[in-house]
Formats: C-alpha cells, sequence, structure tokens
C-alpha cells in the first residue's frame, strides 16, 4: 500500500466518523449552551438540569439520524471492501 492511498483512506474515514457524530455533537453543543443560559438567568446551579434535557434531545436526534448514520457507515465499508483488493500487492 502506498502513503497516498493510506492517506487517502485515513482521510475518507476520518471524514465519515465526522460525519455521522456532527449531528449528535452539535446537538449536544444547542442544549448545553441553551440550559447554560437558562442557568445563568435564573441562578439554578443543579447538576441534573443540564444532564436530562441533553439526554433526550441526543436520544431524539439519534433516533431521527439513525438510518442516515447506518446508510452512510454501511456505504464507507462498501467502498473500502470494494477497494481492499486493489490495496493489497
Amino acid at each position: 500500500m502506498s502513503p497516498e492511498t493510506a492517506v487517502e483512506l485515513v482521510q475518507r474515514a476520518v471524514s465519515v466518523g465526522l460525519m455521522v457524530a456532527g449531528p449528535l455533537l452539535a446537538t449536544a453543543l444547542v442544549v448545553g449552551l441553551g440550559i447554560s443560559v437558562l442557568q445563568a438567568v435564573t441562578q439554578i446551579q443543579e447538576q441534573t438540569l443540564t444532564f436530562i434535557p441533553k439526554l433526550l434531545a441526543l436520544a431524539v436526534v439519534l433516533v431521527l439520524s439513525l438510518p442516515w448514520i447506518l446508510r452512510t457507515l454501511v456505504e464507507f465499508l462498501v467502498q473500502s471492501l470494494r477497494s481492499l483488493s486493489g490495496l493489497a500487492v
């Protein structure tokens, strides 16, 4: 395997990883910031106030985006396995 091929494979893997994790990370960021603003305004410093809404929002986003995530991962796996025969030297 040439270094260029290895770099391309790693770039695709990182790209797919970021695409798959993006919606969940963005949701956690938005909900976390929203709860932080709410806590700053109301001066309520309850730890579970940040955990429960973030957990519920992540569960909803995961359920809604799971078909897309699985399709993206399967497409990456199929492409990787198809190119596997060209990688072996």
